[in-house]
């Protein structure tokens, strides 16, 4: 039972069970012709693509146009959902280098330009500053929808792939319901041939709407698993750059309160208030709001 357990044990199992299905189908077409046979060589049957292209419907043109979309889909998914262009280690090592230098109002406009994951995540923390807890808000809300739309993107991929099945077995139905019809008009006396023709020509419909599903359903689970790794990797990034920013600002605001100075005791009265201090901005704040 541990042994079944096994993902390699049950792969190989797997492996044999359709290598032997294999042989048994190909056994069982490998028939021997009889000796009486004549020795003219029956008429070669018409290829799969000619067979296809001899009966273009409204099926199959649909099925070409998912076909083309789909693969637009996923070339432009993998192009795009990739670490160098997903998150670009030059923009991050720039905003690194302007929070370690505290230029915020640069780092500010920077992010206002760049459309990269970690670029808008902390344009949106900057803009909530210098309040830190509206600012780690704002950037998880963002990371969020940046990720929601991520998912959107190639969602297409998961429609188009479950529509392949759906319009093969449309196909299917109607070439069954034409084969029969010809059966019903022919009285029952139809070419066993003809019926047989008419029945691959319908199956042909599902062969394209699999050929449609499978890669666009393959792709579609490989890139959900690398933007989900992508967005992960860019929301710590961007937690990361958020939490440099953090301490500068509390140290602004002690060096700010530490440069201060202690006024004389005054004395107090019954009727004498003494003075509230006025806080001083932090140094984020202070830069931003320039």
């Amino acid at each position: 039972m541990s042994r079944y357990s096994n993902s390699k044990f049950r792969i190989a199992l797997l492996g044999l069970l359709l290598a032997a299905v294999i042989v048994t189908v190909g056994t069982s077409f490998a028939q021997t012709p009889p000796a009486n046979a004549p020795s003219t060589p029956p008429p070669t049957p018409p290829g799969l693509i000619t067979l296809i292209l001899q009966h273009i419907d409204a099926v199959f043109v649909t099925i070409a146009l998912l076909s083309i979309a789909g693969l637009t889909l996923i070339i432009q998914g993998f192009i795009k959902n990739r670490r160098p262009v997903f998150l670009p280690e030059i923009s991050i090592n720039q905003m690194r280098e302007m929070i370690s230098q505290k230029r915020y109002k640069e780092l500010l406009d920077y992010t206002e330009t760049d459309p990269t994951f970690v670029s808008r995540a902390v344009n949106s923390a900057l803009k909530r500053a210098p309040n830190f807890s509206s600012m780690k808000e704002a950037m998880e809300t963002t990371v969020g929808e940046q990720t929601a739309e991520q998912f959107r993107k190639i969602e297409y991929l998961n429609i188009i792939g479950n529509l392949g099945p759906l319009l093969g077995l449309l196909g299917t139905v109607l070439g069954m319901i034409e084969a029969f019809s010809a059966v019903s008009a022919a009285k029952g006396q139809a070419d066993v041939g003809q019926l047989s023709f008419g029945i691959s020509t319908a199956l042909c419909h599902t062969f394209l709407g699999l050929i449609l599903a499978v890669p666009c359903l393959a792709a579609f689970g490989v890139l959900r698993t690398i933007v989900d790794r992508l967005t992960t990797q860019g929301a710590l990034i961007a937690e990361e750059l958020l939490l440099m920013m953090k301490p500068s600002e509390a140290t602004a605001g002690a060096a700010s309160i530490a440069s201060r100075p202690v006024a004389a005791p005054q004395p107090t009265g019954p009727g004498r208030k003494l003075p509230t201090p006025v806080p001083t901005p932090s140094g984020l704040g202070a830069q931003l709001e320039r």
